[in-house]
C-alpha cells in the first residue's frame, strides 16, 4: 500500500447515499490507482487514509 501522495489536487466525493443533514460521511477521491485516499467529511483539511485498491474493493463488496 501506498504510504504518501500529493492530495492537493484530489476531488474529493461523498458516496450518493449520504444525505445533506450533517451526518457521519466519509469521501473518497479517484484518480489514485495505487490507493483509495479516504477522509471524514466533517474534517477535510485532517489526515486521509489510503487504502489499497484490493482492501478498498472489498470494503465495499462488503457492504453491498
Amino acid at each position: 500500500m501506498e504510504t504518501s501522495s500529493d492530495l492537493s489536487n484530489a476531488q474529493w466525493r461523498k458516496s450518493s447515499y449520504s444525505g445533506n443533514n450533517g451526518g457521519d460521511c466519509v469521501e473518497v477521491a479517484d484518480g489514485f490507482p495505487a490507493a483509495v485516499p479516504v477522509r471524514d467529511s466533517k474534517n477535510p483539511t485532517g489526515p486521509a487514509l489510503l487504502i489499497g485498491p484490493d482492501a478498498w474493493r472489498a470494503f465495499v463488496d462488503g457492504l453491498r
